[in-house]
């Protein structure tokens, strides 16, 4: 689940993960534990009304691009964004099969609110670093719109969270080629995380949960 089958990337979706929990992350990218709740259903099926592969819908001066598949060769990521819109402009990029220069921005969609972290808004510039590689541009803001709400936020696209972003990837591939899966850190967000009954915080310490798992079968 962690990499992609053809070669060692890794996949965008997990930043946010990551940067949630790193456990988290490691019990789903590297142990393949996976546990779906209320939450994690009704992600899948905001996703599922986003995610409609081939499609490219035109609106005016606006192109709108469906579950667009994206990668980064340099950070090794991919994944997919759940909608690009092209916007014409004199300023912004040629686009193959189309006429005119246009400015890319990503949007992801989201089934809750705004976070009070930065999780993501950090997979949305995994994106961004994505689509500049691929078509050669530069992407100063995208926007992530958020289910609960009904609302759309831009989210300018900083070198901070480049940067940090280009770290935690850095982090990722280390703890995967490692096959390192941190020890638990009981908090507030334990209570949000759809991998309670896996992750079994108040268990475990140095064993993984795969190790556990084999233990009580034996």
């Amino acid at each position: 689940m962690g990499y992609n089958d053809d070669d060692d990337f890794l996949l965008l979706s997990g930043i946010q993960h990551f940067q949630f929990c790193r456990r988290q992350w490691a019990l789903i990218h590297i142990e393949q534990q996976w546990e779906e709740n209320v939450k994690t259903v009704e992600g899948q099926h905001l996703h599922r009304k986003a995610d409609n592969p081939f499609i490219r819908e035109k609106r005016g001066e606006k192109i709108v691009i469906r579950a667009l598949p994206v990668k980064s060769n340099v950070l090794k990521i991919t994944g997919i964004c759940d909608v690009v819109e092209l916007i014409k402009a004199p300023n912004g990029i040629e686009i193959e099969g189309e006429k005119g220069r246009f400015l890319v921005y990503p949007i992801e969609y989201k089934r809750g609110k705004p976070k009070t972290d930065d999780s993501d808004i950090l997979q949305l510039v995994a994106q961004v670093i994505c689509l500049e590689e691929m078509l050669v541009c530069k992407i100063n803001k995208g926007y992530i719109y958020y289910h609960e709400v009904k609302h759309r936020v831009e989210i300018q696209i900083t070198d901070e969270y480049r940067k940090k972003v280009q770290s935690l990837v850095m982090e990722m591939h280390d703890y995967y080629k490692k096959r390192y899966t941190p020890k638990v850190k009981i908090g507030k967000f334990c209570n949000n995380c759809s991998l309670q009954n896996i992750c079994l915080p108040t268990l475990m310490s140095k064993q993984t949960v795969k190790s556990y798992i084999d233990r009580m079968i034996k």
